[in-house]
């Protein structure tokens, strides 16, 4: 196989051969196919598109590029759930604790922010002590233990796709479904678990800003995941505000544990009542109706904040923090944002407010970025709200007062005012399952 040939006829819009797939995905991992090679070929893509089969092989040789885990030394169920980025966005740290507490295993591996979005492993990694890092054998004990572990992807689990990924956001391809849905679904598989559920977020803080992008990207990663023998679903929601209030690390654990004793703002907690629900769902324990009630349960009983308790202490983290927030390291400096003018919010550029975020310290600009754990975003007025002139609008939080000028100036930015009232977005659109597409 001529790597050139393949580029080609990609190039030229024709359909990839099985073989030239997996021949591509080897040669860039052993290093014989060269990262310019490798870039034309994902611009090709990027431009003429990939079929159901040419995904499916793509998706099948990415997973296979290295450690694929096996779950099954864990008995019963096991069920992830997997977001496509957003802010303010902790709904892992609410959904997989009630999961557990419902009693189905969640053996979840997560990843780090970058840019505006939030990473789950980055959000408890601020809670003093806890580890990520654990190696198979310990993943599994906590599992076992407590229903639940949390822990960063592992160091050969896809290596194809972190070659590619990285590639991909220099070459200006990242925006591809085809690319997408390959990049998240041979994780997901390669992580081992039997359900998929698969927040697919839609909007300006999101990486499709239209619902009929998610859609299709949805539609595609479904097939991807039912192909694999695994039970798949997709929900289609909002990304054009900040999900809750809080921006930030220790900021949002602190939200997710409110939400876990019922006391969290309302968009959070019923989206990961849903996300749970659906997860359960697919695990065998009922219909949506039945299962969000469980899900409730879990919440009202506090259940499923004794699951969270339980993960911290065994990974092994200082659960006074969980117990007692206010025992969270503080940011030294606090600058509150006001409103210039009475009248609506409405719009919030939502990339925006995470930029803003982390130009305060609270996310990375690169891989090797810093990030300080307790700086951040809580916002108070949000779109569709009214304001007064004067009104607090959010308040930002970080160690040094000298990069407020700029977080201030781009969270101000990133409202838009007007005089009239507006309605606010629909929190789900959609849901994408074998069944079909169902629309809210």
């Amino acid at each position: 196989m001529r790597m050139y040939d393949v580029i080609a006829k990609k190039r030229d819009g024709h359909e990839l051969t099985s073989e030239e797939i997996y021949g591509f995905i080897e040669g860039y991992v052993d290093g014989s196919i060269p990262d310019y090679q490798a870039s034309a070929l994902l611009m090709a893509i990027f431009f003429n598109g990939m079929n159901e089969r040419e995904i499916l092989d793509l998706t099948t040789a990415m997973m296979k590029s290295g450690d694929q885990v096996d779950l099954s030394p864990i008995e019963g169920i096991k069920v992830d759930k997997h977001s496509t980025g957003g802010v303010g966005d902790k709904t892992s740290l609410i959904v997989a604790p009630i999961v557990a507490a419902c009693g189905v295993k969640v053996a979840k591996m997560s990843g780090r922010g970058l840019g505006h979005t939030g990473g789950t492993v980055d959000k408890l990694e601020s809670i003093p002590g806890f580890r990520t890092d654990l190696n198979e054998e310990e993943f599994f004990d906590v599992v076992r233990k407590t229903g639940i572990s949390v822990i960063g992807q592992s160091g050969n689990l896809t290596p194809a796709d972190k070659k590619l990924y990285a590639l991909r956001d220099v070459t200006a391809t990242v925006e591809s479904i085809p690319l997408i849905a390959s990049s998240i679904m041979s994780k997901k598989l390669a992580a081992g678990s039997d359900c998929i559920v698969l927040d697919v977020k839609t909007g300006s803080g999101a990486f499709m800003k239209t619902v009929e992008s998610s859609v299709k990207l949805a539609e595609t990663m479904v097939k991807l995941g039912e192909n694999a023998g695994r039970r798949t679903c997709a929900l289609i929601t909002d990304m054009d505000v900040p999900l809750g209030k809080n921006i930030g690390n220790s900021l949002e654990v602190i939200e997710a544990v409110d939400t876990l004793k019922g006391k969290g703002p309302e968009d959070l907690t019923h989206e990961a009542l849903y996300l749970a629900a659906n997860m359960l769902e697919l695990a065998g324990k009922g219909d949506e109706d039945t299962c969000m009630k469980l899900a409730q349960s879990v919440i009202d009983d506090l259940s499923a904040l004794n699951c969270l308790k339980e993960m911290v202490k065994a990974q092994p983290g200082d659960v006074s923090v969980i117990e007692d927030t206010d025992n969270f390291i503080k940011a030294k400096y606090s600058y509150e944002v006001k409103a210039d003018r009475a009248g609506y919010i409405a719009h919030m550029d939502t990339e925006g407010c995470g930029i803003a975020s982390m130009m305060l310290g609270a996310g990375r600009e690169t891989l090797d970025s810093k990030i300080d754990m307790a700086a951040g975003i809580i916002i108070e007025k949000k779109t569709g709200d009214r304001v007064e002139k004067g009104d607090l609008l959010a308040t930002l939080y970080a160690d040094d007062e000298k990069l407020f000028d700029k977080a201030v100036q781009k969270y101000k930015e990133s409202l838009i005012m007007s005089d009239e009232a507006v309605k606010r977005n629909p929190l789900l659109y959609a849901k994408v399952s074998r069944d079909g597409i169902k629309y809210f």
